[in-house]
């Protein structure tokens, strides 16, 4: 077998029991934040993710980034994962045994929460990021076919993740979205800790219209307020325009934000 669990970033050693496919797996480096990918397809991994900021943390050892590969739990000669759907249907759904074995080995590695990628899960939004970020780690479960036998999300209180209303193939991409969400809001991640503060929903609103030089582009100008110096009429100018693109765009965000205030109030 030539496709092995990866591990990116740093390591030191913890004890778990593992099929004889994963003994040469690299260990889990104490303290620090560890996403696992529960995956058919470990080589997607770590992609976008080790690119730019993320992938600057990841080589630094901020966090650690591991893939589980559930071929390896597999069945039978041919290592097989999934089967039919009880009761009829099309497509196939991953085997319980398959995915509990799995499961099992990732937790022992580094115990935690774990969310299954799935359409019918609760959309993923900037909270659910934050949360993430400040937990030990997360496992995710990369879903493929028709979707995962329902026991095992019963049997280990798997919640559930949806990246938005509409279906992938696969979870991978989705995991990477997530796991980018996430990892950028780690300390010492950004450059900037402030950008984490005032970009889009970290208040509940929508980021305020950025500008930069020149000063005219294409007889367009920088508003004048951003040029005044002033910086209590700058900060009015930038919440009134989140507060204005927040309720043209996304009425359901504002219609939150409203309610945030009553209750403050």
């Amino acid at each position: 077998m030539t496709d092995t669990a990866r591990s990116h970033g740093r390591k030191s050693i913890a004890a778990s029991a593992q099929p004889r496919d994963l003994m040469a797996e690299p260990p889990v480096w104490a303290g620090v934040w560890h996403a696992q990918i529960i995956t058919l397809f470990p080589e997607a991994f770590p992609g976008t993710l080790g690119l730019s900021l993320t992938g600057r943390a990841l080589k630094d050892g901020l966090w650690q980034l591991s893939t589980v590969d559930l071929r390896a739990f597999g069945e039978g000669k041919h290592r097989n994962v999934d089967d039919t759907p009880a009761g009829g249907g099309a497509g196939m759904v991953l085997r319980p045994d398959v995915m509990g074995r799995a499961v099992e080995h990732a937790l022992a590695r580094a115990p935690g929460p774990v969310a299954f990628l799935s359409p019918r899960g609760r959309r993923f939004d900037q909270a659910m990021a934050r949360h993430w970020a400040e937990l030990p780690g997360i496992t995710l479960i990369c879903g493929r076919f028709e979707g995962l036998d329902q026991r095992v999300l019963d049997h280990y209180r798997i919640e559930e993740v949806s990246l938005g209303d509409f279906v992938l193939t696969g979870g991978e991409i989705a995991a990477q979205a997530m796991l980018d969400a996430a990892v950028r809001l780690l300390p010492g991640v950004l450059g900037n800790a402030e950008s984490a503060v005032e970009e889009s929903h970290s208040d509940g609103l929508l980021e305020h219209p950025q500008y930069t030089r020149p000063a005219e582009w294409k007889g367009r100008g920088i508003p004048d307020v951003l040029l005044s110096g002033h910086h209590g009429e700058i900060e009015k100018w930038r919440r009134a325009q989140s507060e204005a693109l927040t309720r043209e765009r996304r009425p359901d965000l504002w219609e939150a934000h409203l309610r945030r205030g009553e209750t403050a109030g």
